[in-house]
């Protein structure tokens, strides 16, 4: 069982990491969320962990063919209740901090709810692998919306809205398991990763390929790897640095100057 206290020894090690760093790169997974009141998905109180029913939402082959699953989707985004208003925390502030300081290169994120972006986060410089639920996408084609536009849909009575262009079904726009990444999106992640002096994971079980390959990755190019999480990963084995402690305290410790 790890110590979930700040090690004033281990935050000691990763500042040095840091400023030792000119082009830090940055994966991070749901724990940098939790603290903006956003649930994990595989932690001890995960939203999967807790209702194994709830995965079939982030299902693709589910979402298609269960217009329940749909329908209950929308209504609890029209509710506000799949946190439409969230804001950064301390954690997503404090890689604001790297920015500033020059030597944050790219954040690549598996979060969905564009806090980074919303932090302060050059958007140019963030990757959303697993894209955003602010926006919603057809299946179908090419068309694409403003999440706020849709659920003004399903408010007015449209309990499973559809594509108004091609009639087809309409999702956020993530990448729910069951689809394909966009391969430019992983590809320009395995760049930076080549090119970086630093990687740092932060808030990720690494459960989730391919996305989770950077750290092996890096590892192999002997880039430097700190990996900042609630829980042990099975990727700790790769890390110059781990660290398990509250994500959003440790986080704004390591990037402080």
């Amino acid at each position: 069982m790890y110590d979930k206290s700040e090690s004033p020894e281990l935050v000691r090690q990763g500042k040095n990491l840091i400023e030792q760093s000119k082009r830090i790169v940055v994966l991070t997974g749901a724990g940098i969320s939790t603290a903006s009141g956003i649930p994990d998905f595989r932690g001890p109180e995960g939203i999967w962990t807790k209702n194994p029913e709830a995965e079939k939402a982030s299902n693709i082959n589910y979402y298609v063919s269960d217009s329940s699953i749909r329908k209950r989707n929308w209504a609890l985004r029209a509710e506000g209740k799949l946190w439409a208003e969230v804001e950064p925390n301390q954690g997503h502030y404090a890689l604001v901090k790297l920015q500033n300081r020059g030597i944050l290169d790219t954040v690549i994120t598996q979060n969905v709810d564009e806090l980074h972006q919303k932090s302060g986060i050059n958007e140019d410089n963030v990757i959303e692998i697993h894209g955003t639920t602010r926006k919603v996408g057809c299946l179908s084609c090419d068309y694409r919306e403003e999440m706020e536009l849709v659920l003004e849909r399903v408010r007015a009575g449209e309990e499973d809205p559809d594509c108004p262009e091609c009639s087809g079904i309409l999702k956020s726009a993530t990448i729910s398991f069951g689809q394909s990444l966009i391969p430019e999106d992983l590809q320009r992640a395995e760049i930076a990763v080549r090119k970086s002096d630093l990687l740092l994971a932060i808030g990720t079980s690494l459960a989730v390929g391919p996305i989770n390959q950077i750290v092996p990755l890096a590892y192999q190019l002997s880039i430097p790897v700190v990996i900042v999480n609630g829980e042990q990963t099975d990727f700790d084995h790769f890390a110059t640095l781990v660290v398990n402690a509250d994500i959003s305290t440790t986080l704004d410790s390591l990037c402080s100057d």
